[in-house]
């Protein structure tokens, strides 16, 4: 299992290094998509299913989603070109310091075998469309109301006006 955790963390990584240093956004939010895949997958490993899920449902596929149409719906010549940051040697010196800890950190942290624990689907489905109903849908109207700004946005720009 140690395998597969290490691969999926390795995917993660090499998802997120590939958002940061490609040039191409459209590959940059693909990069982004693998690395969204490989955290459903460790998920997975720890049994919890139901954040597998929104993971892949929410990130991986509505939130690509729409930051692609974003990248498609903005006109790229009316921003300037944005040229490299100065700053980006003590970036990546804290990363890689960042990334030592990490690792530091899980190979000194001592094992832990555990059986899987949690609600099953149908305590959480039960308490998601229960208790918590009303701010799930006013979460998927302040979405729909942003999608549909957004068209209004794009459409306005792209006659001339404004």
């Amino acid at each position: 299992m140690d395998w597969l955790f290490i691969a999926l963390g390795g995917l993660t990584l090499a998802g997120g290094l590939g958002v940061v240093l490609t040039r191409n956004v459209v590959h940059a939010a693909l990069f982004l998509l693998l690395s969204l895949t490989a955290v459903a997958g460790i998920y997975l490993l720890l049994f919890t299913e139901f954040l597998a899920l929104v993971q892949v449902l929410i990130y991986g596929g509505a939130i690509i989603i729409v930051l692609l149409f974003a990248i498609m719906l903005t006109r790229s010549s009316d921003y300037p070109r944005v040229s490299d940051n100065a700053q980006w040697p003590l970036a990546a010196l804290a990363a890689v310091a960042m990334g030592a800890v990490i690792i530091v950190s899980f190979w000194q942290s001592p094992r832990v075998e555990s059986a899987p624990q949690g609600p099953g689907f149908a305590e959480l489905a039960n308490s998601l469309f229960t208790r918590w109903a009303i701010p799930f849908e006013v979460a998927s109207l302040v979405l729909l109301v942003a999608l549909i700004g957004a068209i209004i946005i794009a459409r306005t720009g792209s006659r001339g006006e404004g």
